[in-house]
């Protein structure tokens, strides 16, 4: 018996060795993988490093730089602000300011860890986002008052604007904008699953998935050309998931509840509104964020698009064409304000 015993313990042991052994090769090829994974992906940093130029104005604002790009000239500035996590705003943007550009001034800030500015940790409360905002077109000789285009996340930040500083806002158009209603009962994307695909972009494994880039609307809609998309992909390569846009992530909610908590900024403004594909909650919840929002803005109107989240990829024509009227509209009535007031 004691015998039968001995084989049994020495059959755990040579088990349990064997599984040891198993799992220490496994953890050795991963290690090994990532390794090589990293190593290719820093050669092709190195080879991406002539596309990796500025497409706009570098600007120092807070010790950190910041990319502003400008095209464009006539009675109206037109700021554009992207939603959360969207890689490159200049050329995310650029099948829709493109149209606009021929009739107003045109001008897409980069927050820090967005396409060309630098990824500084830095806070992603709203009133440090908005002051670099302001910060950074001032540093590019800007001037206000503006008509803010912001997308998605950004729409908090440009209803905070008008309310904190009205007289630099003279009108928003909301690309899809985010209300503080629809991040009431929002789930906050989970912080493990965020981290891993952080490491998965710092170590180049999602180099060897082409359909995340491939797939953003900026490169699969739009109107960007062959070399465009090149530069999108070596800042694709360099901005996903950056400390920035995690720590945004995890500050909307509060961002969201200071804006809710402030009067409801009374400016012109305009909506267009997607099917809600690519914002995490269902259509009719998406849409109705934004509906009731606009019922309390006296001078407000909502533009429903069939299509998916970056409205500005899918309906750039359609867009610029009403954007235009809307602007035409506002520019009008403060003509006929200024002559009351003479």
């Amino acid at each position: 018996m004691a015998e039968l015993s001995m084989g049994i313990g020495k059959k755990k042991k040579r088990t349990w060795k064997r599984i040891g052994t198993t799992i220490g090769a496994l953890i050795g090829i991963v290690i090994v993988a990532v390794a090589g994974s990293y190593i290719h992906h820093k050669v092709k940093l190195n080879q991406e490093a002539r596309l990796f130029q500025p497409l706009g104005r570098m600007v120092a604002v807070d010790g950190h730089q910041m990319s502003v790009y400008t095209e464009g000239s006539g009675p109206a500035t037109l700021v554009f602000l992207a939603g959360g996590g969207t890689v490159s705003p200049i050329l995310d943007f650029r099948s829709l300011y493109s149209r606009l550009s021929d009739a107003y001034r045109v001008a897409v800030v980069e927050r820090v860890g967005y396409g060309f500015s630098e990824a500084a940790d830095v806070p992603r409360d709203l009133d440090t986002v908005l002051e670099e905002t302001r910060g950074a077109l001032r540093a590019a000789g800007e001037k206000g008052p503006y008509i803010l285009f912001p997308h998605s996340m950004s729409g908090l930040e440009a209803l905070y604007w008008a309310q904190k500083y009205p007289e630099e806002v003279s009108g928003i158009v909301g690309l899809d904008p985010a209300v503080p209603g629809a991040y009431a009962d929002a789930k906050i994307p989970n912080k493990l699953l965020l981290e891993l695909f952080s490491f998965g972009a710092k170590t180049g494994i999602t180099r060897f998935i082409p359909a995340l880039v491939q797939g953003e609307p900026a490169h699969e809609a739009g109107t960007l050309t062959a070399h465009d998309k090149e530069i999108y992909k070596a800042v694709y390569y360099r901005r996903t998931e950056t400390r920035p846009m995690i720590t945004e992530i995890e500050s909307v909610k509060d961002n969201a509840r200071q804006v809710n908590e402030r009067p409801l900024p009374q400016v012109p403004m305009l909506f267009f509104t997607s099917n809600g594909k690519g914002t995490g909650i269902d259509t009719a919840d998406w849409q109705h964020y934004q509906i009731e929002f606009l019922t309390h803005v006296n001078d407000s109107e909502q533009v429903v698009l069939d299509c998916g989240h970056y409205v500005q990829d899918f309906k750039y024509e359609q867009i610029a064409r009403e954007s235009k009227a809307f602007i035409e509209h506002l520019m009008a009535g403060s003509d006929a304000s200024e002559s009351d007031e003479v």
